[in-house]
């Protein structure tokens, strides 16, 4: 008989590792669990592999697709190991992003299985259409005389349980959603593969792993920690909400557990961080990364003064598909950055993560077939961001246009277009300069929304702006959007908004300006700015006034 000894990339197989070394050390807690609020890696293996042992029972087997509808909890941390380690593709749409959508989403990825709380189930009975796929349903609570499908407590695992899936690097492993801030929300395809090499990342970039209490505010970092053998605090919040966050609740936690690490929106920490200051309250956090939008050096210099002398503060870059690709410290961006963000050259990413391959190309309409035929652009020259690596996905789900038009052949490997603008700069870093569908097309040239955007940003009134354009692309007008601090005069404000305009050459041709009372933004960080959305609104705006503004 022929041995073989195939390696296993499943994701699972990292927390019963780490179980293994750590045992009886908490893993997870979670202050809003009424039956046990502390977990430890022990508890959280023995519960992963029970858990998976119900469910192999119930019938889920490789390649099932089961769409996971559970707070986050102890429960939703075991469910997602239990079904990486059978081979079933967990599927995570956020519940936040309205009902078209998330009907949308649901309908596209096709489930096989749901795993929800009541409500979740609840909402599957409600709307048929987009769970019409489904074969089972099982309910994590009570499931009311079965009326919701059969409950997890009592599935009855088998007497013989079945093997570990064995996983490739390439196996499907998860199907996790796009905020939708450019379009409709996208199913992005992770495999196990991916998961690992973002764990390797984490661990041997940002340094975490053993020792390190984390309190991430988007539940998949929960994951993340347990696998790298930190201890992962569920914040009391709505992660669907993080502009919405009750600072006094998050911080007690983050003091109670002497939390090390957290990784969160700039939404929350601009939250937190004033309600710090305001209370004089230093945290123990040492290593904060924000993500998800572009962060101003104003909130990194506000949490950077309410965590510890030489606590860091890192803004990693990426998205959905290519997470993360590029960083930079804090401390980097109020030396050196910020300044230049304020005179108009966009926002500093930092420099590429190790084993990643960034590039900026001259932008194209519609897709590229092969890496041969794209033009690189020299240092300075904004283009199209562009990057490879083991991070990066490989397609969106039942979706190929969109694939299509977001990946490059490049021999026997791809590359991913980010759907960035953006730039290198003499010291090798990158520079954001706004989202390619969002570059606002005048008479002459290009504008370029994150460039504009810093010079007004640096008004006392401005608590935000954005550049929006009206009318067809190549004849657009630029329209800068304000939200303003309470107690501004709006018409002072306009009035040194167009006298700031005039100062700058890439700002002088926006000559209209509307202060909006609360930007629309998108539900998983709430600071992605809907400037689609902005663009209609003002466009009403204008067309109803006599005179321009």
């Amino acid at each position: 008989m022929i041995m073989t000894n195939k390696k296993n990339f499943n994701i699972a197989e990292k927390l019963h590792a780490v179980a293994g070394r750590r045992g009886k050390e908490t893993a997870l807690i979670d202050p809003q669990d009424r039956r046990k609020q502390r977990y430890s890696f022990q508890d959280l293996s023995v519960n992963s592999r029970d858990f998976a042992a119900r469910l192999s029972a119930a019938g889920i087997s490789p390649g099932d697709r089961v769409m996971l509808m559970v707070r986050p909890s102890m429960e939703f941390v075991c469910l997602s190991f239990a079904l990486f380690e059978l081979g079933a593709v967990v599927i995570l749409i956020d519940p936040g992003m309205g009902y078209r959508n998330l009907l949308h989403c649901i309908a596209s990825v096709r489930p096989d299985v749901l795993i929800g709380v009541p409500k979740g189930v609840l909402f599957s009975r409600i709307f048929p259409a987009p769970f019409r796929t489904l074969r089972r349903r099982i309910c994590v609570g009570p499931s009311f005389l079965g009326l919701l499908g059969r409950s997890l407590s009592g599935l009855v695992a088998a007497n013989a349980s079945s093997p570990p899936f064995v996983a490739e690097k390439g196996d499907l492993a998860a199907i996790i959603f796009t905020t939708g801030s450019t379009g409709p929300p996208k199913g992005v395809q992770y495999t196990h593969g991916i998961f690992l090499a973002q764990l390797k990342i984490i661990r041997d970039y940002y340094g975490i792993g053993p020792g390190e209490v984390d309190q991430p505010a988007f539940p998949l970092f929960a994951l993340f920690s347990t696998a790298l053998g930190a201890r992962a605090v569920i914040p009391d919040m709505d992660p669907s909400r993080p502009a919405r966050v009750d600072p006094q609740k998050f911080i007690r936690t983050l003091l109670d557990e002497q939390v090390s690490y957290s990784f969160g929106s700039p939404a929350i920490w601009n939250v937190v961080s004033r309600y710090c200051l305001e209370q004089k309250i230093v945290l123990p956090v040492r290593k904060i990364l924000m993500a998800g939008a572009p962060v101003s050096g104003e909130l990194i210099e506000r949490v950077r003064q309410i965590i510890p002398e030489d606590g860091e503060i890192h803004t990693p870059y990426g998205a959905t598909e290519s997470l993360p690709i590029a960083s930079i410290s804090g401390r980097e961006i109020l030396q050196e950055c910020r300044p230049l963000t304020g005179e108009g050259k966009g926002v500093c990413v930092g420099r590429s993560l190790p084993e990643i391959s960034i590039a900026v190309i001259s932008p194209v309409d519609g897709p590229v077939a092969r890496w041969q035929d794209v033009e690189l652009l020299p240092e300075g020259e904004i283009g199209e961001i562009v990057v490879k690596g083991p991070v990066v996905t490989r397609a969106y789900d039942h979706n190929q246009e969109e694939t299509r038009l977001a990946k490059i052949k490049d021999g026997d490997s791809f590359r991913h277009r980010m759907g960035d603008m953006g730039y290198f700069d003499g010291k090798g870093r990158l520079w954001f300069c706004g989202r390619k569908a969002h570059v606002v097309q005048t008479t002459e040239g290009p504008m370029y929304t994150i460039c504009c955007e810093g010079i007004f940003n640096t008004h006392p009134g401005v608590l935000r702006s954005a550049l929006v354009g009206i009318g067809k692309p190549g004849a657009q007008k630029p329209v800068l959007l304000v939200e303003k601090l309470v107690g501004v005069k709006t018409q002072t404000l306009l009035s040194e908004l167009q006298e700031l305009a005039g100062r700058h050459r890439m700002t002088r041709g926006i000559t209209l300006f509307l202060v909006h009372p609360d930007f629309p933004v998108d539900i998983r960080h709430n600071a992605k700015i809907f400037r689609e959305k902005l663009a209609q609104w003002a466009a009403r705006e204008i067309g109803g006034c006599s005179q321009g503004l």
